[in-house]
């Protein structure tokens, strides 16, 4: 699963929506869904936005599990897993619960990187 963006409205928003642009429930779907990117589609998503409409963005779940022993666990889809030392900073990219890449002094701003490593070693696109 990929990520994807969707826009949340209430039933009576959908309703209206197919009303003002002449459509079917469909085709509304396809446009809040960012299925289709016709011109109505823009001005249905447009319309929703200006009727509360909230924009959801939709990605795999990632569990991360941090234990008394200070490792942080992030398990991702395929078997695939970050594990985090948070003692020394390091930090093991491991398949199968073999490592398959390894980091020393890992700040923060780096464990992004590492996590889009990850997505990919899993095939997971678009995980952040």
């Amino acid at each position: 699963m990929e990520t994807r963006k969707q826009i949340e409205v209430d039933k009576q928003t959908r309703e209206m929506l197919v009303k003002t642009f002449k459509t079917t429930s469909v085709s509304v779907w396809r446009a809040l869904s960012f299925r289709d990117n016709s011109p109505k589609s823009r001005r249905i998503r447009h319309a929703a936005y200006q009727n509360r409409g909230q924009l959801l963005v939709l990605a795999p779940a990632i569990e991360t599990i941090h234990d008394a022993n200070n490792f942080m666990r992030q398990y991702f889809p395929g078997d695939v897993m970050i594990e985090v030392n948070k003692n020394n900073n390091h930090v093991d990219l491991l398949k199968r619960g073999e490592v398959v890449k390894s980091w020393d002094n890992v700040y923060l701003s780096d464990l992004n990187g590492i996590q889009r490593e990850a997505a990919e070693l899993c095939g997971v696109p678009g995980v952040q």
